[in-house]
């Protein structure tokens, strides 16, 4: 009996650590379950926030992982797509074979060609549409014997826009070449293929050097190299010389605009090429031009200085001449003038009315003689006897003027006013005698009435413009340039005595004073001659 108790109790002591180590063992499985649970979730989650679609199939090709980008990619939910073929549903129906094909021959021979690389392929999504992926596919052993993993982009969009890009570049009216960092030419347009002669086939993938004259490639060749390693839009050929070189070995001058374009794949150049030969060419004749013109100024310069200086001395003999002239005719015409006077006081009505009308016309014209030598003068020492310009009061020599002319305007009743008139830079003698000029004319030309002569100044763009308006018979428009010219007279000796110099005398004052001159007036309604002095006369 003891025994039987012995042996019962010996098991029930052996079974007791054999229930631990299950336990524990049991313990450990659910928490590796757990912790590959969470693995698998996380794995899910890493996968259903990329980006890209990412497709795992086995070697029949049947769907075991699809995440939910491939869902807005092709369509296909993830319960439906799980365990079908990939051929049936995302491969078009005319790349199937080919795909199982490539399938079989991977796992026959454990290689393919389109592993492990950037592919560009196109794919159907469950509405039959066809578009364009990029996607890599990577094999991968298991407990099964292979499992293929593709991370798939949907490139439509992309290239639509290299289409438009492409579109744009092909349509562009100057040349167009884009180049890799290694200065391969990966992109022309047909308006390359005109100005450099080539093909498009002759320029793909090759150096961009092709196009450069030989002595500019190595500095070409550094130049490229600096663009990429800074690059920016920039303009070449500005202020120097930049050349290309054509298929048939002719040089042409050049200018281009480089503009850095960043993708995927990595820096690229874009070049715009403009043929500015014709440009050339009409700078070479505007060179010449301007040479042969400047020539031209200089000889006409050299010809122009000799006829002043001719000129010059020409107007210097001829005020000499007309000073000496009337200085020496004045002598011998005052005794004329005096002779002629004795005899007309002495024997007026002692000879025959034939003689007095003979005497009186000698007194006349000697009068009138020595007028005239006194106005040439006048002209004359406009220049010759000049003084230098000083600030000058207008009012004060405008009253000045009036006074000297006091007598002739009282003897007719005229009335002479003024408005405030400026403090100009001028030769105040000469200002007098424009003023006695102007409103002795004035005075002299009135229409019958009383004589009125009114004087204002306005203040215009850095000079004074003075006017002096009055109520005489007025001036037709047609006469109205003729009249400032030496001599012109519009009236008879009869009708308005004078010599025609007055005026000539104005506008040769008003000159030297850097201004200008000019009348404003219709017949019988008056005159206003203006005059204009800047506010600071060199």
């Amino acid at each position: 009996m003891s025994d039987t108790d012995g042996s019962s109790n010996t098991s029930s002591d052996e079974r007791a650590p054999l229930i631990v180590q299950l336990h524990q063992e049991r313990k450990r499985l659910a928490e590796e379950i757990k912790q590959r649970r969470r693995a698998e979730e996380l794995a899910r989650c890493v996968i259903d926030c990329n980006l890209d679609a990412i497709v795992v199939v086995d070697e029949s090709g049947a769907v075991i992982d699809w995440n939910l980008p491939a869902e807005r990619v092709f369509g296909w939910n993830r319960e439906a797509i799980i365990g079908r073929n990939i051929a049936d549903t995302i491969i078009p129906q005319r790349h199937r074979d080919e795909h199982r094909h490539g399938m079989r021959n991977f796992v026959k021979s454990g290689g393919g060609t389109m592993l492990d690389r950037r592919l560009e392929l196109t794919a159907l999504r469950r509405s039959g549409e066809e578009f364009p992926i990029e996607l890599m596919i990577a094999p991968t052993r298991t407990t099964r014997p292979w499992l293929f993993s593709a991370c798939i982009r949907d490139i439509s969009e992309r290239n639509r826009l290299e289409e438009r890009f492409r579109a744009t570049v092909e349509s562009a009216p100057t040349a167009m070449v884009m180049i890799d960092s290694t200065g391969g030419i990966v992109l022309v347009n047909a308006e390359t293929e005109k100005l450099f002669g080539y093909s498009r086939d002759e320029l793909l993938g090759q150096p961009v050097e092709m196009l450069v004259p030989n002595r500019y490639r190595p500095r070409h060749s550094e130049q490229r190299r600096d663009f990429f390693s800074h690059p920016e839009a920039r303009r070449m050929g500005e202020g120097r010389d930049l050349y290309g070189l054509r298929k048939d070995g002719r040089e042409f001058p050049v200018e281009i605009g480089l503009n850095p374009i960043e993708t995927d794949e990595g820096l690229f150049v874009l070049g715009a090429v403009v043929d500015i030969t014709e440009r050339k060419r009409f700078e070479e004749r505007m060179c010449r031009l301007n040479e042969e013109l400047e020539c031209r100024v200089r000889e006409r310069t050299a010809a122009l200085a000799q006829a002043n200086e001719a000129l010059e001395l020409s107007n210097v003999e001829l005020k000499q001449f007309a000073y000496v002239a009337s200085h020496d005719l004045q002598a011998p015409l005052r005794g004329i003038a005096g002779f002629a006077q004795f005899l007309q006081m002495d024997y007026q009505g002692k000879l025959d009315g034939t003689a007095d009308e003979y005497i009186g016309q000698i007194v006349d014209g000697a009068q009138r003689m020595q007028r005239l030598i006194s106005d040439l003068l006048a002209y004359s020492r406009v220049e010759s006897r000049a003084r230098a310009f000083t600030p000058t009061d207008l009012a004060a020599v405008f009253d000045d003027a009036v006074s000297l002319l006091r007598a002739e305007i009282e003897e007719i009743g005229g009335e002479v006013t003024r408005g405030d008139l400026p403090i100009v830079v001028g030769d105040a003698a000469q200002l007098s005698q424009l003023f006695q000029n102007l409103i002795g004319n004035a005075i002299k030309y009135h229409s019958g009435d009383q004589p009125r002569v009114h004087v204002t100044s306005r203040r215009t763009c850095g000079e004074h413009t003075i006017a002096v308006q009055d109520n005489g018979i007025g001036i037709d428009s047609k006469h109205h340039e003729r009249i400032f010219e030496i001599f012109r007279r519009l009236h008879t000796q009869e009708q308005y005595p004078g010599t025609g110099i007055g005026l000539a005398v104005c506008r040769r004052i008003v000159l030297r004073h850097g201004g200008r001159i000019w009348v404003e007036s219709n017949t019988m309604n008056g005159s206003t001659f203006y005059f204009t002095v800047p506010e600071r006369a060199d």
